[in-house]
């Protein structure tokens, strides 16, 4: 009887992990971040156009990167504004000649997971097809209970991707997760900042980090240089690790199961 009480307070305080896709698990700025923006903005100048002839780049970037600044994502200013539909929009967002050609990832990603203990979930905003073609060619697939893509981020019948405090705690709520016990890997950090808001640990991922694709897509459309990424280059106080590779987050596991620090 005894035996089995330590396995079983050992499990309480097991982790469950909570990975972004991309730009955490491989380098989506490479290759596949320019393509979405390109499909993103040739599919937006046919919306915003006048039926015969696409709105020009100017236009397109300029809606662009407010619907960023206002809603958090382009695509929910899409929705609310010119009633397109979720699934088209992303649907023709990620459209590639050849995918699997285009992913870049630092070696080793399966082994690097194993040696991480606890459940593990994809947390993306990325649509559920690509999403499972990039998983499965990192060969990740049997590393993750599940997958949570954007079709998945609807709260109260109103998409709500992250950085959503809303979805977080949704997310929470039916996995049946504690706070402190979860994890969110991420390389976006207003996404680790609403998770730290509601007691999450945070780790943030700066191997491929880069100015934001929306800001940079828009810059490069109207022919200047992308500006510097502009977020904290040092380890800001709403995330517990910083790691440049995920192959160092095992050797800061004891930093996760730390209380929280003042």
């Amino acid at each position: 009887m005894s035996s089995t009480r330590p396995r079983h307070s050992g499990k309480s305080r097991q982790l469950t992990w909570l990975f972004d896709l991309d730009n955490t698990l491989h380098d989506a700025s490479h290759a596949i971040f320019p393509a979405i923006n390109a499909n993103m903005n040739a599919y937006m100048a046919r919306v915003l156009g006048d039926g015969e002839t696409p709105a020009d780049a100017a236009i397109v970037n300029a809606v662009r990167i407010s619907y960023w600044k206002r809603y958090g994502a382009t695509l929910l200013g899409m929705i609310r504004h010119h009633n397109v539909h979720a699934a088209d929009f992303l649907h023709h967002a990620h459209q590639f000649d050849d995918l699997p050609a285009m992913i870049r990832a630092e070696r080793g990603l399966g082994r690097i997971l194993q040696r991480l203990p606890g459940r593990k979930i994809l947390l993306t905003n990325a649509p559920r097809r690509y999403a499972h073609a990039v998983v499965r060619h990192l060969g990740l697939h049997r590393h993750f209970a599940s997958h949570l893509p954007i079709e998945s981020m609807m709260v109260h019948r109103q998409l709500r991707p992250k950085p959503s405090k809303a979805l977080l705690r949704k997310i929470m709520r039916h996995e049946k997760l504690t706070a402190r016990n979860t994890v969110l890997v991420e390389d976006t950090i207003v996404n680790l900042k609403s998770a730290r808001a509601l007691g999450l640990r945070t780790v943030w991922v700066t191997q491929y980090v880069m100015s934001n694709p929306v800001v940079s897509a828009a810059a490069r459309a109207a022919g200047r240089k992308p500006p510097p990424w502009s977020a904290p280059v040092k380890r800001p106080g709403y995330v517990d690790v910083k790691v440049q590779s995920l192959g160092q987050l095992p050797g800061q596991l004891h930093r996760l199961r730390q209380p929280f620090q003042p």
